[in-house]
């Protein structure tokens, strides 16, 4: 089990991860989504986020309809509420948007477990490779993002990955062994 598995980290993380915490708590956003097996990716876990970062909550669903459903009864009241399908990595998406005090939150929706989802797995080999490297390497990934480079291909960057940085990002360890 991974420390990211439950909200519990955020309790006694860095102020914007208490906020994160204290919001997706207070607001009973994983109790609306259990039934969908919800995880928190993305930057604020990985203490990487910058000032427009958003709260990405991964979810599994095996009945799409009941998690428009439910994404839609609980949380369509919220401000700038959006829901939309789409495909993503070959796999049927839901996607749903909104804002909740100073967050935007967006919650990612696919018939595949979250553990094997992208961003989940992304989310883990950048703390790994975050916890390899020292202060400064965080720091340029943060200024990178902040210059409008995406999570991923800021690692990539700063890693020397060549080709896609999302599938790159996912071969980093395996490659680093060879």
């Amino acid at each position: 089990m991974s420390k990211f598995d439950t909200l519990d980290y955020l309790a006694f993380g860095n102020p914007l991860q208490q906020k994160s915490y204290e919001v997706l708590t207070r607001f009973a956003v994983f109790d609306a989504l259990i039934p969908f097996s919800p995880i928190l990716v993305g930057t604020i876990p990985i203490d990487i986020a910058i000032e427009n970062s958003d709260l990405d909550i991964a979810c599994f669903w095996t009945n799409k309809n009941d998690f428009i459903k439910t994404v839609t009864s609980s949380f369509s009241h919220h401000l700038n509420f959006t829901i939309s399908e789409t495909i993503i990595n070959q796999n049927e998406t839901v996607l749903a948007n909104f804002f909740i005090d100073r967050f935007e939150v967006e919650i990612f929706g696919q018939n595949v477990p979250v553990k094997e989802q992208m961003g989940y797995r992304h989310m883990l080999i950048e703390a790994k490779i975050l916890k390899e490297n020292d202060e400064n390497f965080k720091n340029e990934i943060i200024r990178l993002k902040q210059n409008g480079i995406k999570t991923e291909p800021a690692f990539a960057r700063l890693l020397n990955l060549k080709g896609d940085p999302y599938l790159a990002l996912l071969d980093y360890f395996k490659l680093k062994k060879s």
